[in-house]
């Protein structure tokens, strides 16, 4: 069982950023564990592609996937659009699952992070820990699925050394 992570750090924000590739594969795999003892996945191989930018991109994607002319703090895009798939098992080499992309606005959390009066750190651990959900399916159209999707972002986090 593991998250192949592909991550990539975009030039004009990489001078700044804080999280190590490693520290960031570690992260994920502790999730994965998490995930897996809370059934949100099956054991096998997955794999996703995490990408760290700032804001002009981020918005660019926001308005050619979410037609909001804006930037955003994170984009998740799910490869899967319904549950998690049988993996099948070969004697030689297993396919990993796709889970889709997580971008990520350095930009946007270097702001959030001020004005929440917690880390940069901290807070592209929560933006990586939203998006990994709604890359699982979760979504908060609601208050109440808003509130179980954040409880369960806490518990990601507490998982991990910040």
């Amino acid at each position: 069982m593991s998250i192949d992570l592909y991550c990539e750090i975009y030039p004009e924000v990489i001078a700044q950023h804080p999280i190590s590739l490693e520290q960031w594969q570690e992260w994920f795999s502790v999730w994965e564990k998490y995930l897996l003892d809370e059934q949100e996945i099956e054991e096998g191989e997955y794999e996703l592609s995490l990408s760290i930018t700032n804001d002009e991109t981020i918005q660019q994607l926001n308005l050619q996937y979410r037609q909001q002319d804006r930037p955003t703090d994170v984009l998740s895009f799910a490869a899967l659009e319904s549950e998690l798939p049988e993996i099948p098992i070969d004697d030689d080499y297993v396919e990993p699952t796709n889970l889709g992309d997580i971008i990520i606005s350095q930009t946007t959390a270097i702001r959030q992070a001020e004005e929440r009066e917690h880390s940069l750190v901290y807070e592209l651990a929560w933006l990586a820990a939203h998006g990994i959900l709604h890359l699982l399916g979760w979504d908060h159209p609601d208050d109440e699925s808003l509130e179980a999707m954040l409880k369960q972002q806490d518990l990601m986090l507490s998982l991990i050394s910040l």
